[in-house]
């Protein structure tokens, strides 16, 4: 059952235990700028962790959205946390284990207060919650038996105090009652203390005879009132004494005293005494607590000779404010009587003010008006009365003031304009000082930090940047680091680099480069070509982390630079795979005659691009050199008969870059005056292996095509065999004439000849074909000669040839090679 304060008046009635019903009548008021609310909720002890308590937003009359918005938290003083806010449900559940007797003892009803704060506009509304009994324990005795020596004279009617049993229960499930086994001389009493706590005596009922029974043997039973009952039970000896008639007797039925809380060990308190009218040992009384249960056994001690009661332990006002003594006094005879001291404690200021945050903004900005909340402070002091007052104050002059709306609580708010260029940080002290005698305070400092507002762009040193990068250059390199700087703080001083989005040559120059956003470093997207594109412009902007964002631009500039990355390329003599170029020299050359010049060009620039040529092999180096510059092939010497006609130069072409780079070429010189002694000599240059490559792919080719058109023609010709057997079957069947067919072109030639008479020839030559019966005649004016390896020596082309053959009756004439004449 909850009950909830709304901001109209409301009367709340509870029912207490006792059968006692009583009606309260609270009147409520809505003050200024907050709301202050109180419900009230009771549950067993015991729950599961996360079971529901109360609905706190429908019990406070809040929206659940409120509930977020206000941040909405619990603030509890106790070290533990029993119970837990779901501001998404707007529920109160249990967040610990709660145990009543650990919580209260024996104090009824059992209850523990929180608050719940909500913030913009401040609220607060105080949560009780009620830990109602379960019967979990069962009476229990310190002492497993109690042993009496009772005298046989005892008179009719006395009595004896029996050990309480403890009960961590409260309530009906609290000890309800003592049960005595059946016996003939004692009956068992039973009474309440002030403070609630029942306790039981055997009453004697008939005159005890120890030479009939010395000694008697009985059972107390402790019992409660849950259900199911449970129940605790303590053996009780006596052992009957002889002639001892008279009990002592106390001087006063109640004591009283007053100790000061915090009173140190062995702090006289009071002195008990009882007079026994007997004499001599029977006469010796001695004191005890006869309650050995109790927890004052551990915070006072009584002589047992003399009666003085002495502080042992800490006596704390704050946890115990009154303390009630049972004092037993007991002769030597077993006879006893009984007596109540009522110890009460006085308070003292031993209990500094204690601080505790519950809300605290840092940083602020430096634009927040007067009156901003900078945080909520709660204030406690356990002590009682004016001890328990408490003041809060400033210690020192600051733009800032301290400002109290509810019991125990203060706002800490602004009091003027901050300037962060003035102040950046303020170490603000609050002073929370009690009514004590003498006054006890304590301290609490807060740092604050101002925070900047975003009214500053970031700022390069430069305007434009240059920078350079070496072509073929490893993506990912690093170019320049670009650097910015925002006067302004944190966030709004930190900077980002941006790329714009700009296009170099059709390109989005972010194919080109990136900025690191954080760092500013330029790198490179990927490898760089000098010969592609020289420079790249580019604008990276520097932009702040402020609300909104303030920014800046800078242009960059990168000259690539010039590697020597690429080789020389020969233009001429052609190298070609399927052809070679030979060059011819007279045998009538004189010195200097220039046979041909090898051209050659370098895509890289400057030194990189400058070329020189050299003669790397030559069959004659006596014969030939090559210009440095120019690259001419000339002869140095006068050619003679005995100079071989097949001359291979391989001529090389470096530049100038650092590693040089180098290309070779082949040039083939023929020395002679006449075509066909140039073709004999040529004839013997070997295959090329890409020729060689694709000549082996054309005869695997061939042999396929080959096997497929002879399988398909065995299927043919078998076919046609199985038809013409049937039709000749059925010719042979039919009685019809056979009519001879002939092919076209047949003639018979009485059987002599086999030619058709349309001929084909095809003539295929040698290597050594210049021995056979063919003769080609020599060409009026050459120079150059393009031979076909492929062809295994086999002219394609003579350019300005005036005449092929010097017999032009011949009766052969070359038509067409190819290289399948030789398959």
């Amino acid at each position: 059952m909850a009950c909830g304060i709304l901001p109209y008046s409301r009367c709340v009635k509870w029912r207490f235990g006792c059968g006692q019903t009583w009606q309260i009548l609270v009147c409520f008021f809505c003050f200024i700028f907050m709301v202050n609310g109180h419900i009230r909720y009771s549950i067993p002890e015991e729950m599961k962790k996360g079971s529901l308590i109360g609905n706190v937003a429908q019990d406070l009359g809040l929206d659940l959205k409120r509930l977020r918005s206000g941040r909405a938290r619990i603030v509890a003083g106790e070290n533990i946390q029993y119970t837990e806010l779901k501001t998404d449900k707007g529920i109160l559940v249990v967040n610990e284990r709660i145990d009543r007797e650990q919580l209260c003892g024996d104090i009824t009803p059992c209850s523990f207060s929180f608050e719940v704060i909500l913030e913009n506009p401040m609220e607060l509304h105080q949560i009780t919650v009620e830990i109602t009994d379960i019967n979990d324990h069962s009476p229990t005795f310190k002492r497993s038996n109690m042993h009496f020596e009772i005298s046989e004279s005892a008179n009719i009617g006395s009595r004896f105090p029996l050990t309480s049993a403890e009960d961590l229960d409260v309530g009906v499930n609290g000890l309800r009652e003592y049960i005595l086994t059946d016996n003939d001389n004692f009956a068992l009493k039973q009474m309440s203390s002030a403070d609630g706590k029942k306790y039981a005596e055997i009453v004697l009922q008939k005159p005890l005879d120890r030479e009939t029974n010395p000694n008697l043997s009985l059972k107390l039973i402790a019992v409660d009132g849950g259900t199911p009952q449970r129940s605790g039970t303590v053996n009780i000896d006596i052992n009957v004494l002889d002639a001892n008639d008279n009990a002592p007797v106390f001087n006063q039925s109640v004591y009283k005293a007053t100790v000061m809380e915090n009173a140190p060990r062995d702090t006289y308190v009071i002195t008990v005494n009882a007079s026994d009218a007997d004499f001599g040992s029977n006469s010796i009384v001695s004191y005890h607590f006869s309650d050995l249960n109790s927890a004052v056994n551990d915070l006072f001690m009584i002589n047992e000779k003399t009666g003085v009661i002495v502080i042992t332990g800490f006596v704390d006002y704050e946890k115990d404010k009154k303390y009630e003594l049972r004092i037993e006094a007991k002769d030597q005879g077993g006879l006893t009587d009984l007596s109540k001291v009522i110890i009460e404690v006085t308070d003292v200021n031993d209990n500094a003010p204690i601080l505790s945050v519950m809300s605290f903004t840092s940083p602020v900005t430096e634009d927040s008006p007067p009156g901003t909340t900078i945080g909520i402070i709660n204030v406690k002091d356990s002590d009682s009365g004016d001890n328990g007052q408490v003041t809060c104050k400033l210690e020192q002059n600051s733009p800032f003031k301290i400002k109290s709306n509810l019991r125990n609580y203060y706002t800490l708010v602004t009091d003027s304009h901050l300037d962060r260029e003035s102040v950046s940080e303020y170490n603000i002290t609050v002073i929370a000082t009690d009514a004590g005698i003498p006054p006890l305070s304590t301290k609490r400092t807060f740092n604050l930090k101002v925070s900047d507002v975003n009214d500053n762009a970031p700022v390069f040193s430069k305007s434009l940047y240059n920078a350079f990068i070496v072509e073929n250059n490893s993506p990912g390199v690093s170019v320049l680091t670009l650097r910015a700087k925002d006067p302004d703080e944190n966030q709004n001083s930190r900077i980002s680099y941006i790329l714009e989005n700009t296009n170099i040559g059709g390109s989005p120059v972010s194919d080109y480069v990136s900025v690191n956003a954080e760092s500013g470093v330029v790198h490179a997207v990927r490898s760089f070509d000098y010969e592609q594109i020289k420079q790249l412009v580019l604008v990276i902007k520097a932009q702040d982390g402020g609300s909104p964002p303030l920014s800046s631009n800078v242009t960059v500039k990168i000259l690539i630079q010039d590697q020597n990355d690429n080789p020389p390329q020969v233009l001429y003599p052609v190298q070609t795979g399927g052809s070679m170029v030979a060059e011819m020299v007279p045998r009538s050359a004189d010195v200097g005659y220039l046979v041909t010049k090898v051209v050659a060009v370098d895509v890289d620039s400057g030194q990189n691009a400058w070329l020189s040529y050299k003669l790397q092999k030559a069959t004659d180096r006596a014969l030939f050199e090559v210009g440095l510059q120019n690259g001419e092939i000339r002869t140095i010497r006068q050619v003679t008969d005995k100079d071989a006609v097949k001359q291979r130069l391989t001529v090389i072409v470096e530049d100038n870059g650092q590693p040089s780079r180098s290309a070779t070429v082949v040039v083939n010189v023929a020395v002679a005056d006449s075509f066909p002694e140039v073709l004999s000599e040529f004839t013997d240059f070997p295959h090329d292996k890409e020729y060689n490559d694709n000549l082996t792919f054309y005869l695997v080719l061939a042999l396929a095509v080959v096997s497929f058109l002879f399988i398909t023609c065995l299927v043919v010709i078998i076919s046609v065999k199985i038809y013409r057997w049937r039709q000749s079957r059925v010719l042979y069947q039919s009685n019809l004439p056979v009519i001879p067919y002939y092919p076209p072109r047949y003639s018979d030639t009485l059987g002599t000849g086999t030619l058709q008479h349309v001929y084909n020839y095809e003539v295929c030559r040698t290597t050594d074909s210049r021995k056979s019966d063919c003769k080609f005649g020599r060409a009026g004016s050459q120079n150059v000669l393009i031979m076909d390896p492929s062809s295994t020596g086999t002219m394609q082309r003579i350019q300005n040839e005036k005449s092929i053959l010097d017999e032009p009756d011949s009766p052969l004439e070359v038509s067409s090679v190819s290289p399948s004449s030789y398959i």
